[in-house]
This record gives C-alpha cells, structure tokens and sequence, in this order.
C-alpha cells in the first residue's frame, strides 16, 4: 500500500535488491536451524527480467520460497499478470505461489493451473470468505461466530475485530445492513447487533 512505500518498505523494495540480498542474508546468518524457512512477497516490474533476476539472487541467498503478487507497484485494480508469474515459476527452482485477485475456490484452483505455482495465495478473498477452501461460496454464521470469539478472547483492538467482520459480512448483507453495520462504534453495538440480526 501507499503507506509502506512511501515509508521504504513493502513494495517499493522490489527496487533494491541488494538489499532484500541483504535482508535474506542476515536472517539466514542468524538463524541456526537450516530448515528454518524463509520467504519473500514481491511484485513485478514493468520489465519481467528484473523479477526474474531479483527472484534468482533471492533464491541464492537462500530464501526457501517466493510469492509472486502479479501485478506492477503502480498497478491497483488492473487485471493479475498470471503469465508474469507463470514465466517466474518457470525460472525458479524453489516453490513460487502465485497471488492476486483470487476470491473463491475456483478462482483458486484456475490460477494454480494457469500459472503452475506450487499453490496460492489469498488474502481479501479469505477475508471476506474464511471457509473458501472448504468450498463455501460465502462465510457460514458459525465461522462469524468463532470470529467473535477469537477476537474477544485476544482482545482484538476494535478496529480490527470490526473491519474483519465487515468483511465476512459483505456476501450476506444488503446495502442498507452494511451501511448500518459499518457505522458501529463499539464491540457491544457490534454484539447486539450480530444476535438481533443474525441470531449470533
């Protein structure tokens, strides 16, 4: 996001190498057990042979798998490079997953074969559906239910409880639901409203 880059961080790292070299290499150093797994997340460049190459030094310096987010730093809302990612996995040796734009199982289960990664990714379509990779097209009550439970137990700061929830929440609400849900402020609201409206 633009915050990360903005602070050096995140993205914007796929423009130096050498210090993401560096970064592996130090963890590498200073982890003992070799097993120990270490993994990088990048983008790509608008010229797939930077990514191919940052890939490669990455691999050298012992990172033990890469996800590939298939589109530029620039790029928001444009359509997934599948075959950007399909031409790194092609040059890698290690395990590359394949990520972006995945919201349901099937989608899931098309980007693995397009790109032939060892697997995917998924990060917004999980949110708003926790039980996807059990098939579910939507997020049953009960994974809402064990939501709010975990999140209580840990004491999940309520923006973050709230947010996943909205999220969860976005196939099984109408507009005029999420409008009021959304606008809650407090865990209690929250609770009430979830057994009012949903028996939870």
């Amino acid at each position: 996001t633009w915050w990360a880059t903005a602070e050096g961080y995140g993205a914007c790292l796929i423009n130096k190498p050498e210090l993401i070299q560096d970064m592996v290499k130090q963890v590498r150093n200073e982890v003992e057990n070799p097993r120990f797994s270490i993994s990088i997340k990048i983008r790509i460049h608008g010229d797939l042979t930077r990514t191919v190459d940052l890939c490669r030094k990455a691999e050298a310096m012992g990172v033990s798998w890469i996800t590939v987010h298939g589109r530029t730093v620039e790029e928001r809302h444009q359509p997934v490079h599948y075959d950007a990612i399909k031409i790194i996995k092609e040059n890698m040796s290690i395990p590359v997953i394949a990520n972006g734009d995945i919201r349901t199982l099937k989608e899931a289960e098309n980007v693995w074969q397009i790109t032939g990664t060892n697997g995917v990714m998924v990060a917004r379509g999980l949110l708003a559906n926790l039980a996807m990779f059990a098939g579910y097209e939507e997020t049953p009550p009960k994974y809402i239910w064990d939501w709010v439970d975990i999140a209580l137990e840990l004491g999940t700061p309520y923006m973050c409880f709230h947010q996943h929830l909205m999220y969860m929440m976005d196939k099984i609400t109408s507009r005029q639901e999420k409008r009021i849900f959304n606008a809650l402020s407090s865990t209690s609201a929250v609770l009430d409203y979830l057994t009012n409206h949903y028996g939870i």
